[in-house]
């Protein structure tokens, strides 16, 4: 392993895999490609744009073409796919950008791979593949039931990566990440949307009664279970990878609150979303068998993302006063009035 191409690495997990994969490894190069949609940013490698084993590549992995360009000009050995259409919100409005990009793009990447006989294609995934589950943890082996288009998408996008493994012998592996936050993570989310709002004293409008769980991962922690999978995960094999902290949503946002140093007041309830899942919760004990866990707790990571987000409004000023405005108005704005 030698050279990485990262889709999506411009992503929030995507490029934050890149800074880790760049510091750890000091042999590895890594390309990313990346499509530059409205989360892709470029400032989220800024850290790193001068460092000469790391290359920027514009384009879709869609474009079958480019995508063998890219492989064949930088003699890539290894694939990780970050590049998805990822919020749940948005799937629900239009479904389309979300087949074209987490089905039809993979299916690209395998072919590429296969092609150019690519040593190992790693698939980053989401527990939301296997629906909501009320008790007990979700098992690697448990039936995919998808309640949204998003994870119908990331489910379909595993089942073709399962597909190559057992027809062509590819070496794929699979990670399903649950609830990620941290640096960088573009402010539709739950956990940027509800800091950058608690910083500026505007509403956190939490869906429902807030009384949905998930399972919270720190996205260092992510991209080291994806590390580990990628060296030590057998070939077809699939990872759950959480973070073991399960929360409501009403209890993050309190804690968000309560790191920023402000009022619980803040708190605006919004009518829920259609198909929203009640609780996800993943065994990871797989994972851990390689030697992997969460570097810190799930305490120390929220408040050290909040304290990022205080100290670097040049990141996400300009995401929410451009772009975002629209949609977050298109989202919320009704819903915020009449609550």
């Amino acid at each position: 392993m030698k050279n990485i191409l990262v889709t999506g690495g411009a992503g929030f997990i995507g490029s934050n895999f890149v800074c880790y994969m760049l510091d750890k490894y000091p042999d590895y190069n890594l390309y990313v490609y990346d499509k530059l949609t409205y989360a892709g940013n470029l400032d989220n490698l800024r850290s790193v744009q001068d460092n000469e084993r790391y290359k920027f590549l514009l384009g879709d992995i869609v474009d079958r073409e480019m995508v063998n360009q890219v492989i064949d000009d930088n003699q890539i050995d290894t694939i990780v796919n970050f590049a998805a259409e990822s919020h749940v919100d948005r799937s629900i409005l239009s479904a389309d950008a979300f087949i074209q990009t987490d089905i039809v793009g993979t299916h690209v990447l395998l072919d590429a791979a296969r092609d150019h006989n690519v040593s190992r294609i790693h698939q980053v995934s989401t527990d939301e593949v296997y629906g909501s589950i009320l008790e007990g943890l979700f098992k690697e082996g448990d039936p995919f039931e998808p309640n949204s288009p998003y994870a119908a998408s990331k489910a379909g996008a595993e089942l073709l990566v399962r597909a190559y493994n057992e027809t062509y012998d590819l070496n794929t592996v699979v990670t399903r990440g649950s609830n990620t936050f941290g640096p960088y993570q573009y402010p539709e989310k739950i956990a940027p949307l509800f800091i950058t709002n608690a910083i500026e004293n505007k509403a956190l409008p939490l869906y429902g009664d807030g009384l949905q769980v998930r399972d919270w991962l720190h996205v260092t922690d992510h991209c080291s279970g994806i590390d580990v999978v990628l060296h030590k995960g057998v070939s077809g094999g699939v990872y759950n990878l959480g973070g073991g902290n399960e929360r409501t949503n009403i209890e993050v946002t309190e804690m968000i609150l309560q790191y920023a140093g402000k009022p619980l007041d803040l708190i605006a309830p919004v009518n829920d979303r259609p198909g929203h899942d009640r609780r996800y919760a993943l065994d990871s004990s797989l994972l851990m068998s390689l030697g992997w866990k969460p570097a810190k707790t799930f305490e120390e990571s929220l408040e050290d993302t909040v304290k990022w987000y205080q100290n670097n409004d040049w990141w996400w000023k300009p995401i929410k006063d451009g772009e975002f405005k629209e949609y977050y108005e298109q989202q919320y704005g009704d819903r915020l009035n009449s609550s």
